[in-house]
């Protein structure tokens, strides 16, 4: 098993609280992807699980193992670095081959595990070269096929990708996920600030917020598979983060409410949301309640519609476009996705924001549950 269990995990740098009251259970076999804004701690949470760093208050457990006393050495883990930080005087082979020599690992088992991780990264034609005759990517994969042949329970990486231009980003990602594919059993954890990343890689997703964002809360905002974040996001930091350009808010006040729909005043016009305000345990909206309703780019309706907003800003990406939108009475602006190649800056265009697609959100941020697509069907 390679089962990971956080409880508890706080951290402390004298008086900044980095990270805190982290609980989080990472099964066999998933790549969990750390995401979140810069000082959020996603690194130090990293760290404390390698057993580079020591948690201020916590458990940690590897296999049901309690670690927090073991050093990295013991904890049958195996970290990939931001830097590949790779001898520049040994070859591939030599480089990759150095940490089972240290562990005192025959000549055919360290030849026998190196082949296997060439071959699983395609670094067969290279391992006689020297790191300044790689490029960037090829690189990286050695100081990732440094890491399996020492066969530990645990991947850990920090933002390997970062150093790589766009192309090879793309590259490096796929080949990475297909190294979790090949490895079933083993666990993975993947720090970085890239969402494309995040989305595309992860069985799981913990996004961290900063303590000063938290307002004393746990630093964990919400963990869940990729699509359950973006489509259904506990809170409005996590509805402003994840997804780029991110969702639009926008304030109101409750002026109705239904029983799979509430209301609300915005900018003096009515707009609904389907949400299930009962299903708030322990909360209610009422009539006349300050409310945010949010709604992502790619589901505003733009054409028509019962509101009207001018363009001021068009970002033409080939097959769709950004379009800015400034509604009158000088209220915030707001973006939307589109295929539309008529518009123009300065044009005046209606729109909509489909009730189906509206997020509410209360005045300390949390989210009112959605109604299932289902429940609205079936009614």
């Amino acid at each position: 098993m390679s089962k990971i269990e956080l409880r508890g995990i706080s951290k402390r740098f004298n008086e900044t609280n980095v990270l805190r009251d982290v609980s989080l259970e990472i099964e066999q076999g998933e790549l969990c992807v750390f995401i979140g804004p810069s000082g959020c701690g996603k690194s130090t949470l990293l760290r404390l699980i390698a057993g580079l760093d020591g948690a201020t208050a916590g458990d940690i457990h590897i296999d049901d193992q309690l670690v927090n006393e073991l050093p990295p050495s013991q904890r049958n883990v195996a970290m990939v670095f931001q830097s590949y930080a790779l001898y520049p005087h040994m070859s591939v082979f030599e480089n990759m081959a150095f940490g089972l020599r240290h562990m005192g690992l025959p000549k055919p088992d360290i030849e026998a595990r190196v082949a296997e991780a060439a071959r699983m990264l395609h670094l067969g034609p290279l391992l006689e070269r020297k790191p300044r005759e790689l490029s960037g990517g090829q690189r990286q994969r050695v100081a990732i096929g440094r890491a399996i042949v020492r066969k530990a329970k645990v991947f850990l990486f920090d933002e390997p990708l970062s150093n790589l231009d766009a192309a090879l980003r793309v590259k490096t990602r796929v080949e990475i996920a297909n190294l979790h594919k090949s490895m079933p059993t083993v666990s993975m954890v993947y720090v970085t600030h890239d969402q494309v990343e995040a989305m595309t890689l992860a069985d799981k997703i913990v996004l961290l917020r900063p303590e000063a964002d938290s307002n004393g809360a746990p630093s964990i905002a919400q963990v869940g598979a990729p699509m359950t974040l973006y489509h259904r996001p506990a809170n409005m930091f996590v509805a402003g983060f994840i997804g780029s350009p991110s969702m639009n808010f926008v304030p109101g006040t409750v002026s109705q409410l239904g029983e799979r729909s509430v209301v609300a005043t915005v900018r003096g016009a009515p707009m609904s949301a389907h949400v299930d305000a009962a299903a708030l345990v322990g909360r209610e909206l009422k009539v006349g309640a300050s409310v945010t309703l949010g709604i992502r780019p790619e589901h505003i309706e733009i054409g028509f519609g019962p509101h009207a907003a001018k363009v001021t800003y068009l970002e033409q990406l080939g097959e769709h476009s950004y379009v800015y939108l400034q509604p009158g009475n000088n209220a915030e602006p707001f973006v939307a996705k589109t295929s539309d190649t008529t518009l123009r800056v300065g044009a005046e265009v209606p729109y909509d924001f489909p009730p189906e697609q509206v997020h509410m959100f209360l005045s300390d941020g949390a989210a009112v549950p959605r109604v299932q697509r289902a429940v609205l069907r079936a009614s």
